[in-house]
């Protein structure tokens, strides 16, 4: 899952994106409501984790401007006040969950784990193609017999094309999902990768192959030389 975290506290910022990333989440970390509505109008969240206390534009008009432009990206509120007004304005602003600082991780993870139930995410540990399976827990690669660990870049590229086989992933869209929207990644940083999988994929002896769709991006499919 890809995470974003909006909160205008360093420190704690820091914090959450270390939380979510010891459980293999990405996470993005901007500070303030202007950053946090451009970011989640990108539509490549997950799960948002907003504050309501942050600078130009607080939480709450945040979600709401989300909510009018029909982005339905889930989002968990953060406050500093255990007050049920406070609690309601954020739900009724289009909030789908609230959660009072200071908190337990464990409660913030299990929050974001029951929003993705309700999205429809299935919780999976691997996603299988063919003979070759990704785990989701350590980042390996496996068929055949063998195991490959992947770097975490090599990973989210894997994964996206694990999660639909068959289906075109645009050269865009892995450079928004993997590096970041705002990153200066472009095509060749993508096609490095690409190949870096491919000598995988023949190493592990798999059926399953990394097409090329020439000026659109790539897909996994089973490869054309088995196929024959």
């Amino acid at each position: 899952m890809r995470i974003l975290i909006v909160e205008d506290e360093v420190r704690l910022a820091e914090a959450l994106g270390e939380i979510m990333k010891s459980q293999r989440y990405t996470a993005d970390i901007v500070h303030d409501g202007e950053a946090a509505f451009d970011n989640a109008m990108s539509g490549i969240y997950d799960c948002i984790i907003l504050d309501v206390m942050i600078p130009k534009v607080d939480g709450f008009e945040v979600v709401r401007r989300m909510r009018e432009e029909k982005n339905t990206t889930p989002v968990i509120m953060l406050t500093a006040k255990d007050d049920t007004t406070d609690k309601i304005k954020g739900l009724d602003a289009g909030a789908d969950d609230y959660l009072t600082k200071p908190f337990v991780p464990g409660e913030l993870l299990a929050r974001v784990r029951a929003i993705s139930r309700r999205q429809g995410e299935v919780v999976m540990d691997e996603l299988e193609f063919e003979d070759i399976k990704l785990s989701l827990s350590n980042y390996t690669l496996e068929g055949n017999g063998k195991s490959l660990p992947l770097g975490p870049k090599e990973f989210e590229i894997m994964r996206l094309l694990m999660a639909a086989p068959g289906v075109i992933v645009p050269k865009e869209d892995f450079i928004v999902k993997v590096w970041g929207a705002e990153s200066d990644a472009e095509d060749n940083n993508v096609e490095v990768y690409i190949s870096f999988l491919r000598k995988k994929l023949k190493h592990l002896a798999s059926r399953a192959g990394i097409a090329t769709i020439r000026k659109i991006g790539y897909r996994l499919e089973v490869s054309q030389k088995v196929a024959e």
